[in-house]
């Protein structure tokens, strides 16, 4: 390789003229540096959900070299720079050293198409080096090139030390290094080959960082495993018990992966919206190599568990974990049916807590919650709504629904919540009732505490007040657990009499 051709690896920046500074350039990185994320693997992963078929594709690119590989995805897709998690302290800094002179110079392992839209989109840089389909610029390829360009300690150099340390070759042949949130081994190396000048440290993640990306408060969801055994009055059953807990804890695992892999497949959605921004992947606050690590794991974690407990579960495991695939992939983005989708997710957890005690719902079961998850599933979706107009105003939108759908939903969502009521009347009237309980007729005060909670929680999404999942929102919210109280105190009255 020539890599005195930067001609081939790199371009100048509008208004470039051939620097006569005093001071030597300052050379920054891109990923890892510049933006909290990977640009290659978020670019794959936007690829892959926009076109699966290119899965196919990338071992054949990949096996012309990664510079090429780099070059085939960029030609289909390109990071949204708006909205990416830029370093704002270290571009503050580098507008300074701009502003006082310096020359300021990109030079990343990114393909040159991913490097000019990020060089346009900052309008810092006086010059761009990057990879170009043959030239996998990062490591000795980087260093040779930039002395060429520069000289032997020629220029400084910003980096957070990359995968492999592939950074510390260049550190060997810049007059100074700029640390950005490099991990300590790689510091104490740069140090060792030049001076440190300055160094940029993000706030150190700890456990309670990475177990919120695994988003524990929505396996509340999951206690619907236990469903069967409340509505048969057999939750003493230890034997039985201990099979629920099972399934409990396999959806648990299974519905975390699914929101690891959500969040890797929404990353440019969730960064406009004003709350899912703050999400860690979407913030680059997490790797996105430890949900590429840890949402497999999750997986089969939850598929082995839920073997255990028996090859239903293990079915119904899977079609969870497809119909969550299904529907970050495509579905979300298909009116109605999209809802109908998280409704039957609410229900498939019914059906693995069936599947586990062999205690099979009814239909007055079946009818109920699919009337109420569907209410639910829909106040997800008109509070996204609500919070959007916010934002956008009447341009609003969130998935696939505008703001004009908001009415529809709106009367949808409140039509089928009451619904549930009906079927829970007519269950209590019903012979069922009387054989299960000593005295049904307390059951009737569930209808309007049932009635209450559902407008409460309507009301609240139609004020743009819900700002979670309806079930998270309903463990937070005082009203709610009130109501929640009140419910389960009559059903334990009416069964104890």
């Amino acid at each position: 390789m020539n890599v005195g051709s930067s001609e081939r690896l790199g371009f100048p920046a509008a208004g470039f003229v051939e620097s006569t500074r005093s001071q030597p350039p300052l050379v920054v990185d891109l990923d890892g540096t510049l933006v909290r994320t990977d640009l290659l693997v978020e670019s794959v992963l936007a690829l892959l959900k926009d076109r699966p078929l290119c899965l196919f594709a990338i071992p054949v690119w990949m096996g012309r070299g990664k510079a090429r590989f780099k070059q085939e995805v960029a030609k289909r897709i390109l990071p949204e720079p708006r909205t990416l998690p830029w370093r704002t302290e270290l571009i503050d800094y580098l507008v300074q050293q701009r502003s006082d002179g310096r020359s300021v110079v990109l030079a990343t392992a990114s393909d040159i198409a991913i490097a000019r839209c990020v060089a346009d989109h900052l309008a810092l840089f006086d010059e761009v080096f990057a990879s170009d389909g043959h030239v996998n610029l990062r490591g000795e390829a980087k260093r040779g090139l930039l002395v060429a360009r520069f000289g032997a300690r020629g220029f400084d150099y910003a980096a957070d030390g990359g995968n492999g340390r592939c950074d510390l070759p260049v550190w060997s042949a810049a007059r100074k290094a700029i640390l950005v949130n490099a991990a300590r081994g790689v510091g104490k190396a740069a140090a060792r080959l030049t001076d440190v000048d300055r160094v940029f440290s993000d706030r150190k993640i700890g456990w309670a960082e990475r177990l919120r990306a695994l988003r524990p408060n929505h396996w509340l969801k999951n206690l619907l495993v236990f469903v069967p055994l409340i509505a048969a009055h057999r939750l003493h059953d230890l034997a039985l018990f201990e099979k629920s807990l099972l399934a409990f804890v396999a959806f648990g695992c299974c519905a975390s992966s699914g929101y690891l892999f959500n969040d890797l497949v929404d990353l440019e959605s969730d960064r406009h919206h004003p709350q899912k921004r703050l999400r860690p992947f979407a913030a680059g606050d997490l790797p996105l190599s430890y949900a590429l690590l840890a949402g497999p794991a999750l997986l089969l974690l939850g598929c082995f568990l839920g073997a255990l407990v028996s090859p239903l579960v293990l079915a119904l495991l899977v079609t969870y974990c497809a119909m969550t695939v299904t529907y970050s992939l495509r579905i979300k983005k298909v009116v109605i049916l999209d809802v109908l989708f998280l409704a039957g997710l609410y229900t498939v957890r019914i059906l693995a807590g069936s599947a586990a005690t062999a205690i099979w719902p009814s239909h007055w079961l079946l009818a109920f919650s699919t009337f109420l998850f569907f209410s639910l599933a829909l106040v997800k979706r008109y509070s996204e709504l609500a919070i959007m107009r916010r934002l956008d105003g009447d341009a609003a939108k969130a998935r696939a629904y505008e703001l004009s759908d908001g009415e529809l939903l709106a009367a949808m969502g409140t039509a089928s919540g009451y619904l549930a009521v009906l079927v829970l009347a007519l269950y209590i009237a019903a012979d069922k009732a009387r054989v299960l309980y000593s005295r049904p007729e307390l059951l009737w005060a569930l209808c309007p505490l049932l009635l209450y909670w559902i407008s409460h929680v309507w009301l609240t999404a139609h004020r743009g007040n819900m700002n979670h999942d309806p079930v998270v929102f309903t463990t937070s919210d005082r009203t709610s657990r009130i109501l929640i109280v009140l419910m389960v105190a009559t059903a334990i009255l009416a069964l104890i009499g």
